[in-house]
């Protein structure tokens, strides 16, 4: 675990030197179900949609699909400014909400937003191999849920390995409290099943990469849930797991966190391109 400072994650990226001068396009609300479906339901027309922001004069870019929290009740999918203008693409996801739906519809929905990744990006110019997976809070649940537990991409037809790395924001590890909330269970009572991602430890996954805000700081027990998962990683043999605590940062820690995140990119990306 890596306690950062402020002053260190002042960070120079080496993108692109031209990533200020090359064109970027967004494409809006694109559905990520089939037709067949979209067309069948009113809630999965309005929110299963994505926003794609990606660069139009590279080749071979990398991809983050950032999924947003809201607890798994709330909120909306944007593009975050701090990723903007970086040599990479970022897809925005929507997904279905509680109450309307319960677990573990949000978890096919991502898992189906990031299936659309893989068998788009190539088309738009970006590298299969370079999509990586974050989100903040819920959205950081997500992430961590579809790259741990295989199952989800498995119905896609899509091997979760395929991965390049996972970057999950202040997200559980443990079952969510909101899915906890539809059995009937308090928040302040974990749970690790099936849909916790500590389930799913394996050596095998994705390079992952744990972020949190200050442990004095963050939502109950955010940090030490991650903490546990990195160990967990660590005893199950996956030696491509690292976390980092944000001090003096609370559960909003995502200002401080992008950098991090596009340094992760960064280093992935080179490594696949040297081998």
């Amino acid at each position: 675990m890596k306690r950062i400072l402020l002053v260190l994650i002042l960070i120079k990226f080496g993108f692109l030197a031209n990533a200020q001068e090359t064109r970027y396009e967004t494409k809006q609300n694109i559905h990520y179900y089939n037709d067949s479906l979209t067309q069948g339901d009113k809630y999965i027309d309005e929110r299963c949609v994505l926003d794609f922001y990606y660069p139009k004069d590279i080749k071979d870019y990398a991809t983050i699909v950032w999924f947003h929290g809201g607890g798994l009740k709330a909120g909306e999918k944007e593009i975050p400014i701090a990723l903007k203008d970086k040599g990479v693409a970022i897809i925005a996801v929507n997904y279905r909400l509680y109450p309307k739906v319960k677990a573990p519809v949000y978890i096919e929905d991502a898992s189906a937003a990031v299936s659309w990744a893989f068998e788009n990006i190539a088309n738009y110019g970006g590298d299969p191999s370079l999509i990586f997976i974050s989100g903040h809070s819920a959205g950081g649940y997500l992430a961590s849920m579809i790259g741990m537990d295989k199952s989800w991409l498995n119905k896609h037809g899509i091997d979760a390995d395929r991965i390049a790395g996972l970057i999950p924001f202040s997200g559980h590890t443990i079952t969510h409290f909101t899915v906890r909330e539809e059995r009937g269970i308090s928040g302040n009572q974990p749970i690790i099943d099936a849909l916790a991602p500590l389930y799913h430890v394996r050596a095998d996954a994705p390079p992952l990469l744990l972020i949190t805000g200050d442990r004095d700081m963050e939502l109950l027990g955010r940090y030490e849930e991650n903490a546990y998962m990195m160990r967990m990683m660590k005893i199950a043999g996956h030696q491509k797991t690292n976390l980092y605590e944000l001090q003096g940062y609370g559960h909003g820690m995502t200002y401080p966190a992008f950098p991090l995140l596009l340094e992760e990119v960064q280093r992935i990306s080179k490594e696949k391109n040297n081998n």
